[in-house]
C-alpha cells in the first residue's frame, strides 16, 4: 500500500477487515430471496450484508473498517502453479490475457454485487481490492501492516493462517449469521487443529481442500498433517525428514511425501496469502455519517433498502 496508509492512527485503533464476498454469499443464502426491491429484484444479499456490518460494528466497535474485495478471485499466477486451483468454480474462462475468469455465482446474486459496491461507497466504508489478487491477499497485507488489534471477519478457514496473538490478530468466523461468531485465536487453533496460524497454512497445504481445488498430499489427512507438523515443526522440517533415513516417518508417509515433492514445492505460494500487495491510499476510518447522502438516498429508494440501511446508519452514528 502507499505510504498514505499512515492513516492508521496510533496503536490503539482496532481494525476490522471484511472478507466481503464470503459475507455476501452467506447473506444471500441466509436471507430469503423474497426480500426484494420495489421492482421485484432480489436484494437479500445486499440487505443481509448491511445487517451483518451493522451487527459487527455494534458488537465489536472497530475504529477502522475495510471491505476487502476480490478483484481477481482466481489469479493466473496461482493457477499457473496449480492448474486445478478453483477450476470447478469457473463458469466461463476469459480469453488468454483478456481479463478474469467468470466465477459460477447464483443468477440472482450477480446483479446484487454492483449494488453492494455502490452502497458501501455511498456510505463511506472503505472498499479495497488489488489487480491480480484475491481479497485474502488484501486482508493479509492490511493485517501485516496494522499497528493495532485486527479482527478478520470471514467464513473461509484459509484465513486462520493470519491468526497471531503477538500481533493481536484474530478471526471472527460466522457460525450462524454474524450474531454467533467463533472467535479464533491461537488457543482455539491449537485446541482444534494442533497448530498456530502459520502452521494452519502448512496443514491446509498437506491436507488439501476440495473446495479450492487443492489436491493435498494423497494419504495425508488433517490429523496426520497435524502430527507431522507437531513432530517436525513446519513444512520444511517435514520435507527434511523425508530425506533423513533416521527420521521417524513411517514408510508410507515417506513415500507419499516423496512422491508429492512437485506439489509441495509450489503449493506454499498458492496456499499462503500474500502480505505485500500494492494497494491505493484510502481512509479506513469508520464513517459516522454517509459520504454521499444524495447517492445513498437514491440507492435506498431504488432498491428498497429500508430497515437494513437505517440500522447500519444508526449504528455508525452511535
Amino acid at each position: 500500500m502507499s505510504a498514505g496508509y499512515g492513516i492508521m492512527r496510533g496503536v490503539t485503533r482496532r481494525l476490522m477487515l471484511l472478507d466481503t464476498a464470503s459475507l455476501y454469499f452467506r447473506a444471500y443464502f441466509g436471507v430469503p430471496d423474497s426480500v426484494r426491491a420495489p421492482d421485484g429484484t432480489p436484494v437479500n444479499a445486499v440487505r443481509g450484508l448491511l445487517d451483518f456490518i451493522a451487527r459487527l460494528v455494534q458488537d465489536h466497535r472497530p475504529d477502522d473498517l475495510v471491505a476487502c474485495m476480490d478483484f481477481d478471485w482466481r489469479p493466473g499466477w496461482r493457477v499457473e502453479l496449480i492448474p486445478t486451483y478453483k477450476a470447478h468454480r469457473v463458469a466461463e474462462e476469459a480469453p488468454e490475457g483478456e481479463g478474469v475468469d467468470q466465477e459460477e455465482v447464483p443468477d440472482t446474486l450477480s446483479p446484487q454485487v454492483p449494488v453492494i459496491d455502490a452502497v458501501l461507497d455511498a456510505v463511506g466504508i472503505a472498499r479495497v481490492g488489488a489487480a491480480d489478487h484475491e481479497a485474502d491477499d488484501v486482508i493479509g497485507t492490511l493485517a501485516d501492516r496494522a499497528t493495532g488489534p485486527v479482527d478478520i471477519v470471514t467464513g473461509d478457514r484459509d484465513l486462520f493462517q493470519l491468526v497471531d496473538d503477538g500481533r493481536r490478530a484474530r478471526v471472527l468466523y460466522p457460525v450462524k449469521g454474524v450474531g454467533t461468531l467463533l472467535l479464533v485465536d491461537e488457543a482455539a487453533l491449537r485446541e482444534k487443529y494442533g497448530v498456530d496460524g502459520p502452521g494452519y497454512a502448512d496443514l491446509a497445504l498437506l491436507r488439501g481442500d476440495p473446495s479450492d481445488g487443492l489436491p493435498g498430499v494423497p494419504g495425508i489427512g488433517e490429523k496426520t498433517a497435524a502430527k507431522l507438523l507437531a513432530a517436525h515443526g513446519d513444512l520444511a522440517g517435514i520435507m527434511a525428514a523425508v530425506d533423513d533415513p533416521a527420521s521417524k516417518l513411517t514408510p508410507s508417509q515417506r513415500k507419499r511425501l516423496d512422491e508429492a515433492r512437485a506439489y509441495v514445492a509450489v503449493a506454499p505460494k498458492v496456499v499462503r496469502v500474500a502480505r505485500d500487495v500494492p494497494l491505493p491510499a484510502f481512509d479506513p476510518a469508520l464513517p459516522h455519517r454517509p459520504r454521499d447522502p444524495r447517492a445513498l438516498g437514491e440507492l435506498e429508494e431504488r432498491w428498497g433498502l429500508g430497515g437494513s440501511l437505517r440500522r447500519l446508519l444508526s449504528t455508525l452514528e452511535g
